[in-house]
């Protein structure tokens, strides 16, 4: 997982534990990290990218390793601390005072000072200084929530740069920029290291790690599980280090769809042209056939979360169309989509599904609760036949239906949000990861749960990180990359291999799996 460097380490990183509440989310990770390079850290969500920083930079206090900076160690309390340490971080949630000017922002809590008082000439001219080094000619007087996300991004960039930083981490800040303002964000990124400056840059974007990373390091479920220079792994081999499978695995043991008869679907129940709604979705489009369960596959970051909640109403649409059963429509809220049959499990249970507080049976009904109401009053007998059926339907293990959700497990909450969308009589389901955090024996009664529904008539699209339960319930896939579809796969072309070769190239390179594939036969033949 390590190679020697010819440059010395600014940042070590070893052997970082880190659990809450019993559950590890670090098992021995590890970062190295030299001076005047640009550093890439990725991996899929929960993979331990944001709680290694926060290690780092104080937020969080670990339970075991060792951090070494500039040549000695460390153990930075807070934030604060990491700054005064020379590292600075700019998230995607820029931390800026929207109301100060751009200096003052640059130098709050450092203001220069003479005779005791701020010395505002000299903030200004410093500020101005700084950021025409950066290329930007702007008044550094007016307040900072009057400029683009691009200029905020510079301006804690120079606040960075202004505080002797020694390392930079960038956190998904390219991910609402368009291409001209991360093209300006590069630039600037270059300069720290020429500078001798490292930065440590997270993203999801393969094309923009190999434009401006010098090394990467990868990690999955807690763990560090490789790290090599940029020039050293390809995108394919990225992808599959992500994912976790190898390419001689993937190569040796392909895991492919079933063959399914296309003619036993029925008409179109939803089509998407050109969808696009900045920065996410740049232009996806795809068609659901009533009878059928077509997967959204794309790495983190890819847009698919955002295509559906486009799709649902939670976000305006910056261009494209939408149709539903042939019939071009604009949805204004998720309410509009309910009325016109559709249903969203969220991706995140937690935050956006489940009520905790309140009962099984209370949860189960939330969205068809209206048409259980009789003269203003909710018709108890005829919710308790409804809840009774779906609990009995989808296998639903719970005490009785006055227990509160929070109470059940991860599998049976899941399970009771897919009913409360059933409930509701759709003809199109929409499903955002509906296996995650859930047990393998859970996860394998959704999918028989998705097969059912897609067999009884419904069209479901829905997205999976684990390309294997993907291909498992889906008849067809469309892969997304960096906020576009990319391909379309069926048939004997919807595989685990093909999906990873539209990830890691997009369209148009069908031979890097059979590259890959020559090349693992080659190193095995005697």
């Amino acid at each position: 997982m390590s190679e020697s460097l010819s440059t010395p380490l600014l940042l070590e990183m070893q052997d970082i534990d880190k659990s809450f509440g019993g559950v590890a989310a670090l098992r021995r990770a590890s970062l190295s990290v030299a001076a005047g390079e640009v550093h890439a850290l990725i991996g899929q969500n929960g993979a331990g990218k944001s709680t290694l920083i926060k290690i780092l930079t104080g937020a969080y206090r670990r339970d075991a390793g060792l951090v070494y900076f500039a040549g000695r160690e460390v153990d930075f309390t807070s934030p604060q601390a990491a700054r005064n340490g020379g590292i600075s971080t700019i998230y995607q949630e820029i931390n800026l005072v929207p109301m100060r000017s751009i200096a003052e922002n640059i130098f709050l809590g450092r203001e220069p000072r003479r005779f005791g008082l701020i010395d505002w000439r000299s903030i200004h001219r410093q500020a101005d200084t700084l950021l025409s080094s950066f290329g930007l000619s702007i008044d550094v007087h007016r307040p900072v929530a009057q400029f683009s996300t691009a200029v905020q991004q510079m301006v804690a960039l120079a606040r960075a740069v202004s505080a002797n930083a020694r390392m930079v981490i960038i956190d998904e800040s390219t991910s609402s920029l368009d291409e001209r303002e991360v093209e300006l964000l590069f630039t600037v990124v270059r300069r720290l290291r020429d500078d001798g400056r490292a930065v440590i840059f997270v993203s999801h974007r393969l094309d923009e790690l190999y434009a401006i990373c010098d090394r990467v390091t990868v990690m999955r479920d807690g763990q560090t599980v490789a790290a090599a220079p940029m020039a050293e792994m390809d995108k394919l081999q990225l992808v599959t280090t992500m994912l976790g499978r190898s390419l001689a695995a993937v190569v040796r043991h392909p895991a492919a769809a079933e063959g399914r008869d296309p003619s036993a679907r029925g008409p179109v129940q939803l089509t998407a042209t050109h969808l696009r709604a900045a920065p996410k979705v740049q232009d996806v489009s795809l068609a659901v056939h009533a009878g059928e369960a077509v997967g959204l596959a794309g790495l983190l970051g890819a847009g698919r979360t955002e295509t559906m909640r486009l799709m649902f109403g939670a976000e305006a649409p910056g261009g494209g169309t939408l149709s539903l059963a042939g019939e071009a429509v604009a949805l204004k809220s998720p309410q509009d989509a309910i009325r016109r049959g559709m249903g969203l499990l969220t991706e995140d249970r937690k935050a956006e599904g489940i009520v905790p507080e309140l009962s099984v049976r209370d949860n189960l009904t939330l969205v068809c609760l209206p048409t259980l109401v009789r003269r203003g009053v909710v018709d108890r007998r005829v919710q308790k036949a409804l809840v009774e059926r779906f609990i009995e339907s989808l296998g639903i293990k719970l005490r009785d239906a006055d227990q509160p959700i929070r109470e059940l497990s991860g599998g049976n909450q899941q399970k009771v949000l897919l009913a409360r969308w059933l409930a509701s009589n759709p003809k199109l389901l929409l499903l955002d990861e509906p296996t995650r955090g859930i047990d393998v024996g859970a996860k394998a009664e959704i999918a028989k749960i998705i097969r059912e529904l897609r067999n009884t008539g419904m069209a479901v699209l829905l997205t999976a990180s684990e390309l294997e339960e993907l291909i498992a319930v889906a008849d067809r896939a469309v892969v997304m990359r960096d906020g576009r579809s990319v391909a379309e796969l069926d048939g004997a072309a919807l595989s685990e291999a093909s999906i990873m070769d539209a990830i890691a190239f997009g369209a148009g390179a069908p031979s890097a799996l059979a590259e890959a594939a020559q090349t693992v036969t080659q190193r095995e033949q005697p």
